[in-house]
């Protein structure tokens, strides 16, 4: 994500609470804390509970856009004709470079064009994402995309301490609602990150700008 367009997407958060974003990528891993209390996690892709819907299938749209106990955070116009539903982990590599390549190019335009809203919802694939997802959800609404963007951002250079975020990632009703939203995706086939729906029609993997624009066509034909 770009931060000048993140910016101006999110008005009140402005360039110094980017700055504060920034600061607070740190994800605790320190022996003792609250984060070893997620080791429920495992550090491989979870089973799907049921048969695995093929790419481009549908999901019931009604039951599929009921947010979650945390609700859903997202950027552009709520009446937008297309809605993009991205399944992310925060330490999953490909939904990094998805964000750094593909993500500029979707918000500049679709997102910013109203032509679509995009919805990111959290499916952590081991307890450091689970950490980095409480963190973002903890930093607070006008705070969560430029969390979620200086994670993904700085993915490969997270510091680890524990002092400073101990209250936060004890929480435990903010993780159990992250794992419901992580258990209710995999109702709908989500096996692996990103994966997206696109008006209710899954999609795994890293998008392209070019593989973005043919499937959002025929939805924003004149």
């Amino acid at each position: 994500m770009n931060k000048t367009n993140e910016a101006a997407a999110l008005p009140n958060a402005g360039r110094r609470q980017l700055l504060i974003a920034g600061a607070a990528v740190v994800v605790v891993a320190a022996a003792g804390g609250g984060y070893y209390a997620w080791n429920r996690y495992s550090t491989s892709p979870p089973k799907p509970s049921i048969a695995e819907p093929p790419v481009g299938a549908d999901v019931p749209m009604a039951e599929f856009m009921t947010p979650g106990p945390l609700g859903d955070e997202f950027l552009g116009s709520a009446n937008a004709p297309v809605t993009i539903v991205e399944y992310a982990s925060m330490t999953c590599p490909h939904c990094a470079h998805f964000h750094e390549t593909t993500f500029p190019e979707l918000k500049k335009k679709y997102i910013d064009t109203g032509k679509v809203r995009f919805i990111f919802r959290e499916f952590p694939l081991d307890a450091l994402a689970a950490a980095g997802s409480m963190l973002a959800r903890c930093a607070g609404k006008d705070k969560y995309f430029p969390m979620i963007e200086t994670l993904f951002a700085q993915q490969k250079d997270w510091v680890v301490q524990q002092q400073s975020f101990d209250e936060c990632l004890a929480n435990q009703q903010v993780l159990a609602a992250i794992e419901e939203t992580r258990t209710r995706a995999m109702k709908y086939g989500v096996n692996s990150t990103p994966t997206f729906f696109i008006n209710g029609k899954i999609f795994r993997g890293g998008l392209t700008p070019e593989e973005l624009d043919k499937q959002l066509a025929p939805y924003l034909k004149a």
